[in-house]
């Protein structure tokens, strides 16, 4: 029978080191660990201090009686109850539907269109940068700007519709009709740049092979954006969808600085509301309520779509 020295490199490990080199495998994980919590620990910190701390406060505030001054009275779910049958907040729930439906789909065409232009010329990095300029712009600065454009008697686009196509445009911002569809365009503009980068970013991760073959099988543009670029895009589409719709449902500083709500609560959304509802009515425990269910509402849309993303959102291979 042949028997190996303890030192040979055949030999069968040593029982006794087994402890050590176990302590010492578990003794690294472990300082990797803390090593970690403590780089993670000031966002960590941030999270809890201003994101689930105010969270928490503001579902607690929401069953309150309160004017942001005096003693709090529980209520229970009456603020809900109230809100739900408000109408203002019914009128503003309408308009922020409205809006959403008008600027979601408008946007999210026109971004990818625009992208698909640029991912085919040259300056790519050019183009983004004007296109993005928008994005980066102080809103209630646009806002002004575009109060001015849209002004019935010397607005610019007024006066080209006038000169150009001898129509005499309507008052965007002070007619019924017209003022959700005016705030929407703003709204598309503003967004289209980001939107555009990230369309962009995911035509230029679509591999090239793709288009090569169905050049060879005689496809044409046309084809090709059909059956490759838009199902091989629906990722990137599934996010700018929920960033976007989650943006609609949050419209506020348009609609305050350029209409006040106006004419008549036609751009009265749900975020002016609940300014309305704290900072002028002075009735926290309502306006608080009115935001859990916005946040209920945001909430609900996004489970539902991630669910139903299964059905048309395509992953490469």
């Amino acid at each position: 029978m042949n028997v190996q020295p303890a030192g040979s490199p055949g030999a069968a490990p040593s029982p006794e080191r087994l402890p050590e080199r176990r302590g010492s495998s578990l003794s690294s994980k472990t300082s990797e660990g803390l090593w970690g919590y403590l780089f993670i620990f000031p966002q960590l910190l941030g999270l809890v201090a201003f994101s689930l701390i105010p969270l928490v406060s503001a579902f607690v505030i929401s069953m309150m009686n309160w004017d942001g001054m005096g003693t709090k009275q529980f209520v229970g779910f009456q603020n809900f109850i109230g809100q739900l049958r408000d109408e203002e907040f019914r009128i503003a729930l309408v308009n922020t539907v409205y809006y959403t439906i008008l600027s979601v789909p408008t946007g999210i065409v026109l971004a990818m269109l625009v992208a698909v232009g640029l991912n085919r010329v040259r300056g790519k990095i050019l183009y983004r940068l004007i296109y993005f300029m928008p994005n980066i712009t102080m809103s209630v600065a646009v806002a002004v700007v575009f109060m001015w454009l849209f002004n019935a008697d010397f607005g610019l686009i007024n006066m080209y519709l006038k000169q150009w196509f001898g129509i005499t445009g309507p008052s965007w911002l002070t007619d019924s009709r017209y003022v959700m569809p005016s705030i929407a365009m703003l709204s598309v503009w503003m967004g289209l740049g980001g939107n555009m980068v990230l369309f962009l970013a995911g035509l230029q991760g679509i591999s090239r092979s793709y288009y090569e073959a169905a050049e060879i099988d005689g496809a044409g543009k046309w084809q090709q954006l059909i059956h490759i670029t838009i199902p091989l895009l629906s990722p990137t589409t599934f996010f700018v969808t929920i960033m976007s719709i989650i943006g609609s449902f949050q419209v506020f500083d348009q609609s305050f600085v350029m209409t006040s709500g106006g004419p008549a609560k036609a751009s009265y959304t749900l975020v002016y509301h609940i300014y309305e509802t704290a900072f002028a009515d002075f009735t926290f425990g309502k306006s608080t309520a009115a935001a859990v269910i916005l946040f209920l509402m945001i909430l609900s849309l996004t489970l539902f779509q991630m669910k139903m993303s299964r059905r048309w959102v395509h992953y490469e291979d």
